[in-house]
């Protein structure tokens, strides 16, 4: 329903008291004037009976001693008296213009004892007896609302009697029929005009009060005017309004000063609301506040992914119609938020076994209650985090061992070496199992010093040259390096490249080779052959390339050593790829994780920061300890 304009609403108010009062006053003219309408009527009737019972007394008083009546018989007096009457010219005349006299009498009739008519202007009813009606006093007596009622319902005769007595005794009566139909016609004429002069009325009260609300609310109107401006941001000073000395002038002057200080909070608020907004898009974790009746004012986008709802309908709304109480995480919610009683990183299994991490907070001020802060987080992800943060504790601690291991070894090997040279220059003519015997030493020598330098250089600063390079692009060169061995395994390689350009700024050797290692492992997990999938599409602000092979998968119990220098469950393997892979990874702020299944083969996830987004995340070289940062 729409609602009513407060000039609309004025005039409805002034128009509608106008009414009260014109109907309340119309309404007590109506019924005085139908009252003394009714008066008269009954005192003109009373007036007639007692005109009628004067001019009949003489032939009522007449003396019947000289005639042959019989004065004791009723009847006989009766006949007697009805005859004089008849013939008493005067009470005819009289009778015959009673309905001309009061224009509301009906009729007019001198009754015996018995009701007979012994006159009656309706020459039909001489002689015969007269029904009793009502008595006009019942209608004169009524109240105002059964008087219209009568008079404005059905036809209605009422009598007004006056008795007649003779030699005073009672002989009969006069009876005067007053009919509601002629009361209705006497009154219309002052009904008609109480109605006119109302209407009249209300009709100038109506012009009059829509005049006064234009006239009373021009200054509401040039305010909410000024109020528009101003929550548009472009309210001007008003110096005319301002000028003014009536309350006009000093509620401009209000609003003026309301509006530059609406202007400063908008422009601070907006500021801290794109700030808010920034941050809350960011966080990887959920987090909802609440007011003080626990209605939920604040979302972080991570948020609808734990709960399964856009922020569009949690907004406004009550824990009890967020979270659903046939979930374990919303029966744990809805307990706090029931109960009052914060949860301290309580974790919760959801759907297939999915641990979420649940903090809930209870904000007071004072003692009083001002809101809650509810903080949703991803259990895997931060033990993904813990876990990488432990493997890059013991990568440092492996670089760390290896570069003093590698310092204290490398001198000694190269002593060896030399003072071997020296022996064999010096043994000019030996025997073959001496020379047999200082061959395996100088090549047992030679490999302990590739050993060492492997472990030099995997502990040695990486200077990246960096390019800019489609990811896409990566893919295809490392497919066709690693075409061979795929086919050697009877491997088939299948590539599913994302529809859209991923550009990468990344050094282009060490990221091949550290995907070209994946790809191989992936290519000998499979020694009967299967299928290798390699997919490459966005992944937030980053690009991502899934590896995924059809093996036997990563036994559980090893899979915390997988990116461990010289671990390796291949025979004649390094232990070196995976580790040497995930460092390169982690030279680009990258990413490298795996998930395995086992009999349904193993997945490695390597995700690189895009073009548009490496300028924030620009890498650098690792320190010469072995220290790596995690992604």
């Amino acid at each position: 329903m729409p609602t009513l304009r407060l000039r609309t609403k004025l005039v409805f108010a002034i128009t509608g008291m106008v009414v009260v009062i014109v109907a309340t006053l119309a309404g007590l003219y109506i019924a005085e004037a139908v009252h003394q309408r009714i008066q008269e009527a009954y005192d003109n009737s009373i007036f007639i009976g007692h005109e009628l019972f004067n001019v009949a007394r003489d032939s009522l008083e007449v003396d019947l001693g000289s005639t042959k009546v019989n004065a004791n018989n009723p009847n006989d007096v009766a006949r007697a008296v009805e005859e004089v009457l008849q013939y008493d010219t005067g009470v005819n005349a009289l009778l015959d213009s009673v309905q001309g006299y009061s224009e509301t009498v009906y009729d007019a009739a001198l009754v015996d004892a018995n009701g007979q008519a012994l006159l009656h202007t309706n020459t039909d009813l001489l002689g015969k007896v007269v029904p009793n009606r009502e008595d006009f006093s019942a209608l004169l007596h009524t109240g105002i609302i059964r008087q219209m009622k009568i008079i404005y319902g059905p036809s209605h005769v009422y009598d007004v009697r006056v008795p007649l007595s003779r030699n005073g005794k009672p002989f009969g009566e006069v009876r005067i029929g007053v009919s509601t139909v002629f009361l209705k016609n006497a009154i219309q004429d002052q009904m008609r005009r109480a109605l006119v002069l109302s209407g009249g009325a209300i009709l100038i009260s109506l012009v009059l009060s829509a005049v006064l609300s234009s006239v009373a609310l021009s200054p509401l109107g040039a305010i909410s005017r000024r109020l528009d401006l101003i929550s548009a941001g472009q309210a001007e000073p008003a110096e005319g309004p301002a000028k003014r000395k009536d309350e006009y002038g000093a509620v401009s002057s209000k609003i003026e000063r309301l509006g530059r200080q609406m202007r400063d909070v908008k422009e601070v608020f907006s500021a801290l609301k794109e700030n808010l907004d920034q941050m809350m898009a960011n966080l990887e974790d959920g987090v909802m506040l609440f007011t003080s009746d626990f209605r939920a004012v604040l979302i972080s986008a991570s948020a609808e992914r734990f709960i399964g709802k856009p922020r569009g309908d949690i907004l406004g709304q009550r824990p009890s119609e967020i979270f659903s109480e046939e979930s374990p995480l919303g029966q744990a919610i809805l307990q706090a938020f029931e109960t009052r009683q914060a949860i301290d990183q309580e974790e919760i299994e959801v759907e297939q076994g999915h641990p979420i991490q649940v903090s809930l907070d209870f904000i007071e001020e004072r003692g009083e209650r001002i809101g809650a802060l509810l903080t949703l987080r991803d259990a895997e992800s931060v033990h993904r985090i813990e876990d990488e943060i432990e493997l890059s504790r013991r990568l440092a601690a492996i670089g760390r061992l290896t570069s003093g291991v590698a310092h204290e070894v490398k001198n000694p090997i190269n002593a060896i070496v030399v003072h071997l040279e020296v022996l064999r220059q010096k043994l000019k003519e030996i025997d073959p199992d001496t020379r047999r015997h200082m061959d395996v030493i100088g090549s047992e020598i030679r490999r302990l010093d590739r050993v060492v330098q492997t472990l030099v250089d995997f502990t040695r600063p990486v200077d990246l040259r960096l390019a800019e390079l489609d990811m896409r692009k990566l893919v295809d060169e490392v497919v066709m390096l690693a075409a061979p061995a795929a086919e050697q395994h009877k491997v088939r390689i299948e590539r599913q490249p994302s529809q859209e350009a991923l550009l990468a700024r990344m050094d282009v050797d060490l990221v091949k080779q550290a995907l070209l290692n994946i790809v191989l492992n992936g290519v000998q997990a499979m020694p009967d052959g299967g299928t290798l999938t390699i997919a490459t599409r966005r992944d937030g602000e980053g690009g991502l390339i899934t590896v995924r092979d059809q093996g036997a998968g990563i036994p559980p119990e090893i899979r915390d050593k997988v990116f461990n220098l010289y671990f390796t469950t291949k025979k004649g393997g390094s232990g070196i790829g995976l580790a040497m892979a995930y460092r390169v990874v982690q030279l680009h702020h990258g990413n490298l994780e795996f998930t395995s299944v086992p009999e349904h083969g193993t997945t490695f996830y390597l995700r690189f920061p895009l073009a548009d987004t490496a300028s924030r995340n620009e890498p650098r070289a690792v320190a010469p300890e072995g220290s790596i940062s995690t992604a």
